[in-house]
């Protein structure tokens, strides 16, 4: 009786021993499945930035099955843990906190646009992590974090040589311009934008003649664009988001806004629902871009990348070109995994430094980072529409619509 006594008790103490070390992970799973790399993020799936952040999501979703299906990173499968952060800038604080305090991901990375990187900058700072960022400009200027990388071929000094590619553009015409107007909304992205034209006015020997902004929430940019008129530019620069590029180019049909050149900075002239909103009024319009369907941008597995996103855009309901952000989208994440397989550790610190000093080749050509985060060399393209001729979505499939005006 007392031997059997003993033998329940030990076994008693091994069965709380093994429960113990299966609640802390320290002993194998059943079948060997690893615990998955969490890699977490905020990302705009409702609000203005909706469609653009839904079509990077996409693409974020197609790495993590590639990823995966070659047997994810360092042996683990990778999990995306994501939220919406309804374009929003005040709720990025609390996706980030809950990201790395409760739902405990190894690695995070930045949802889309400038305003939305911005308000998670303090919160990876404060915890020395590693940050990819997806197209912020200059979120980086002030600060000069280690561990943040921009997706985004801006440039070595980002504000500057992404607006300077305009100006080259446009004083390259004869006779060179004279004056320019420059207009943008009262918001991050734009005020980075419009202060780094302002240093590039000068350098060029341009007159500003018109300098302005209008609240983020304006619906009717005909008063905006009669004023631009009425100074006469030979130049309009416009720094928008997708509702106020729509606004700002139907306002400037409608009062006859015909200056040497116009655009420059509106984001959503790369998108296809704008694309086919706007169709021939794009003609003549100069903007900048990173990828268009031009033969000298025809990168390793590019191609092969937008035949899967476009096959599946349309059952998800997102933009059906996906020439602007999904091809990023999927490469800051391949650069990340790069990093992680490199360095074989999870280490923050490791991984930054890896990001750093290695070039990386992705779907978008080979990345080189500077010691500020961004490209080391610009390669921010400026297009012009041209023959656009209808709302077909077809016709920006094929090159020649929208040229590339610089690099030359």
């Amino acid at each position: 009786m007392r031997r059997s006594r003993s033998c329940t008790f030990a076994w008693a103490v091994v069965s709380l021993l093994i429960a113990a070390l299966l609640a802390a992970g320290a002993w194998p799973r059943s079948g060997g499945a690893a615990e998955p790399i969490k890699i977490g993020f905020g990302m705009a799936l409702t609000g203005g930035l909706a469609a653009n952040g839904k079509a990077a999501l996409l693409a974020m979703q197609l790495w993590e099955a590639d990823v995966n299906k070659k047997g994810g990173l360092l042996g683990r499968p990778v999990k995306l843990v994501y939220y919406d952060d309804q374009t929003k800038g005040a709720t990025v604080p609390g996706i980030y906190t809950k990201l790395l305090d409760v739902d405990k991901v190894d690695f995070v990375v930045s949802g889309y646009g400038t305003n939305l990187i911005a308000p998670a900058m303090p919160i990876v700072m404060e915890r020395k992590l590693v940050f990819p960022a997806l197209f912020g400009l200059a979120n980086n200027e002030k600060t000069n974090y280690r561990g943040y990388f921009q997706i985004m071929p801006a440039g070595p000094r980002p504000a500057l040589d992404w607006t300077a590619t305009y100006l080259e553009v446009a004083t390259r015409q004869t006779p060179k311009p004279q004056t320019i107007a420059i207009v943008g909304a009262d918001a991050e992205y734009p005020h980075n934008a419009l202060a780094a034209m302002r240093e590039n006015i000068k350098q060029f020997g341009l007159k500003t003649v018109y300098d302005s902004t209008y609240p983020p929430t304006t619906v009717d940019y005909t008063p905006i664009a009669r004023s631009i008129k009425a100074t006469n530019p030979d130049v309009v620069f416009v720094a928008s988001y997708p509702p106020d590029t729509v606004g700002m180019v139907l306002a400037a049909h409608e009062v006859g806004l015909r200056p040497k050149m116009f655009g420059g900075g509106m984001v959503g002239l790369q998108f296809a629902a704008l694309l086919t909103k706007l169709g021939p009024k794009l003609n003549g319009i100069v903007n900048y871009d990173f990828w268009v369907p031009e033969p000298t941008l025809n990168f390793s597995g590019i191609n092969e990348f937008l035949k899967r996103y476009q096959a599946r855009s349309a059952i998800e309901g997102v933009d059906p070109l996906g020439h602007y952000l999904p091809p990023w989208a999927y490469a800051y994440l391949q650069v990340l995994g790069q990093a992680i397989e490199g360095t074989k550790s999870l280490d923050q610190q490791k991984v930054a430094e890896y990001i750093h000093e290695k070039e990386h080749d992705t779907i978008i050509g080979k990345v080189k980072f500077g010691a500020n985060g961004e490209w080391s060399t610009s390669r921010v393209l400026q297009v012009q529409f041209q023959g656009i001729d209808s709302v077909d979505i077809a016709q920006f499939h094929k090159p020649g619509r929208r040229v590339v005006v610089w690099p030359e």
